[in-house]
């Protein structure tokens, strides 16, 4: 657990690593029923990352995060389990979420023509064809 590694995938480079002093991480935990601290229960662990002052990434890694995401990158792990296993979790939402944001932006569709009704396309049709009679009649004049 020294080093968060984000799993390869698609557009993104093999292990990226960030070293824990990257990271900053704060734990909490909810009062039990008698008001003392429960070690195993109901932990949340927030986990955040800024991109802006790390050296693990690339110059062109760098914006396109940047251009996708303003400030620090946080995660937040709140389940009924212990602190360890919210640490873990966090560390992995945070894998997913540097993911997304370094995969390359969706293909754009162009947009398509509006569809026309029927009707405009008889009206269309019948102009196209005076059009055609007013050009034969001018040709043959």
């Amino acid at each position: 657990m020294k080093d968060l590694r984000v799993p390869p995938g698609p557009g993104l480079p093999d292990g990226l690593v960030i070293p824990d002093t990257e990271l900053v991480e704060r734990f909490s935990r909810s009062p039990g029923p008698g008001g003392q601290s429960v070690n195993t229960t109901d932990s949340r662990v927030e986990l955040s990352w800024d991109p802006a002052v790390s050296d693990v990434l690339s110059e062109s890694q760098l914006a396109r995060i940047q251009s996708r995401s303003t400030g620090a990158i946080q995660v937040v792990s709140h389940e009924q389990r212990s602190q360890h296993r919210n640490r873990i979790a966090a560390r992995e939402r945070l894998a997913l979420r540097i993911r997304e944001l370094l995969a390359p932006p969706p293909p754009t569709r162009r947009p398509t023509k509006p569809t026309r009704g029927s009707k405009e396309r008889r009206l269309d049709a019948k102009r196209q064809r005076s059009q055609t009679k007013q050009l034969r009649g001018r040709i043959q004049d």
